[in-house]
């Protein structure tokens, strides 16, 4: 298992997006764009695979750890801050509601007839090109 591996169930398992470990890895002044990190988690295969060094792997675990943790002056409970990405990880799921019944039928009364109120019928299509038959190098018939 190679740096790349670690990092991508890292990742996976966290539930961080891009913009969340480019982030966690400012926190310990490595600078990294998503574009470098999104050539980390890319298929070994790929032409712009880049390799993960130990250099960026351990600047991540240092950093997760000042994320996760806090530092001394401003301590934080791990549990809760992956409790709050995972919240915010998780798709909405929305329930359909069904609909009140009423329990008064109400009354409907009919308005009187208006004529500008109605349906109007498209009108027809007016052909505005005719209609042109091309023989297409055919020979002409004389």
């Amino acid at each position: 298992m190679n740096n790349n591996d670690i990092f991508k169930k890292l990742r996976v398992a966290l539930m961080l997006r891009d913009d969340q470990i480019v982030s966690i890895l400012e926190l310990v002044d490595f600078r990294i764009s998503k574009g470098e990190l999104g050539n980390i988690f890319r298929n070994a295969d790929h032409p712009n695979f880049m390799e993960c060094g130990d250099q960026i792997l351990r600047n991540f675990l240092n950093g997760l750890v000042i994320y996760l943790r806090g530092t001394k002056e401003e301590p934080k409970i791990p549990a809760d801050v992956i409790a709050i990405h995972r919240a915010e990880a998780q798709p909405k799921v929305f329930k359909k509601t069904a609909p009140e019944k009423e329990t008064k039928p109400e009354l409907k009364t009919k308005k009187p007839f208006n004529p500008k109120n109605q349906k109007k019928k498209p009108a027809p299509k007016i052909q505005v090109v005719e209609k042109i038959k091309f023989n297409n190098g055919k020979n002409k018939k004389s």
